[in-house]
């Protein structure tokens, strides 16, 4: 990013966008490997991952005569799902460490190289894990909530009283998108705490507690991003699961492969660039709330997950000894 911290403000979305995908041209090599060792595997997963557990489930539907083998069906399933979960949630860690590491050093004129993102990940994983954690604990507090009270809902509702039959039917929908606007705001919520992890001394509680500070007055933008990027995932999705996993014959297993392929690819594209539009909205909030960034002090926290906190004083002594 060229801007200058008080531009930042007054960026739009396109502007936004505009610049997000300008940052991988500043340092394409990184860029590149980060994308095919991180992002790639991780939007390959998440589309991939239907292929192998649809025929399961499929035959789950009409189980065997056999107990041992439906038995069997649904180990099978659950361990795939569970390695699907494990891997899905390391590799999106990992690759938002290592994009909000690469954009910030970028900022910062820290020199970046794919070595260096790669040694910072670690510690600054352990960080995004305990965010992580919270966020997670917040989802499921909210889903038990809204579910609890549907249930209740569905269970009291009299199907003989037309009115209140209308009227629940109303308020599920309500909750419904209630639902959708809290979901939204938790996952923006969520991304800016992610970045706040790694560029500021906080994280965990504090994290998420900084981020709905820094969201203040960008949350409308801050919705419309996540919703966008939620939108374009689920479409792309329903598109996978339409003409690869479920396309049979009918679109030829050449035609599958072809299509299977390009989604992969709009996907990576999609998810590399979520990964900068979130690092990039950061200094957006920032900058919104007039909290100066110093790049001096930013370049230096990089360093500390380098190892690179040498005191001048400390080699000059160790020189003289």
């Amino acid at each position: 990013m060229d801007l200058a911290p008080e531009e930042l403000q007054f960026l739009t979305i396109a502007d936004v966008l505009r610049e997000s995908v300008a940052i991988p041209r500043r340092s394409p090599k990184t860029f590149y490997l980060v994308t095919l060792t991180l992002v790639f595997p991780l939007s390959f997963a998440i589309l991939a991952h239907s292929l192998f557990t649809h025929p399961i489930a499929t035959r789950l539907q009409y189980p065997s005569s056999d107990p041992a083998q439906t038995r069997r069906e649904w180990a099978l399933l659950l361990t795939i799902q569970f390695c699907y979960l494990l891997f899905l949630f390391a590799f999106s860690l990992l690759a938002t460490a290592a994009a909000v590491f690469t954009v910030a050093s970028l900022y910062a004129g820290k020199p970046v190289s794919f070595p260096s993102t790669l040694a910072a990940i670690p510690r600054v994983f352990k960080r995004l894990l305990v965010t992580f954690l919270w966020v997670t604990l917040l989802m499921v507090g909210y889903n038990v909530v809204l579910l609890a009270f549907v249930v209740l809902l569905l269970f009291s509702i009299d199907t003989q009283n037309v009115a209140l039959l209308l009227f629940s039917f109303v308020v599920i929908f309500v909750i419904s998108v209630l639902f959708v606007v809290v979901h939204v705001y938790i996952t923006a919520l969520w991304h800016m705490a992610s970045v706040v992890s790694v560029l500021e001394p906080v994280f965990g509680f504090a994290a998420m507690r900084k981020s709905y500070e820094l969201l203040k007055g960008r949350t409308r933008m801050a919705a419309i991003l996540v919703f966008g990027y939620l939108v374009i995932c689920f479409v792309i999705n329903v598109i996978f699961s339409a003409v690869v996993v479920h396309g049979g014959d009918s679109h030829g297993v050449f035609g599958r492969i072809v299509v299977g392929g390009f989604l992969v690819g709009v996907l990576v594209i999609v998810n590399l660039v979520g990964l900068l539009v979130q690092s990039v909205f950061y200094y957006v909030c920032k900058s919104y709330h007039h909290q100066g960034i110093d790049k001096t002090v930013l370049h230096d926290h990089l360093g500390g997950y380098l190892g690179e906190y040498v005191p001048l004083k400390s080699s000059i002594q160790m020189e003289d000894i």
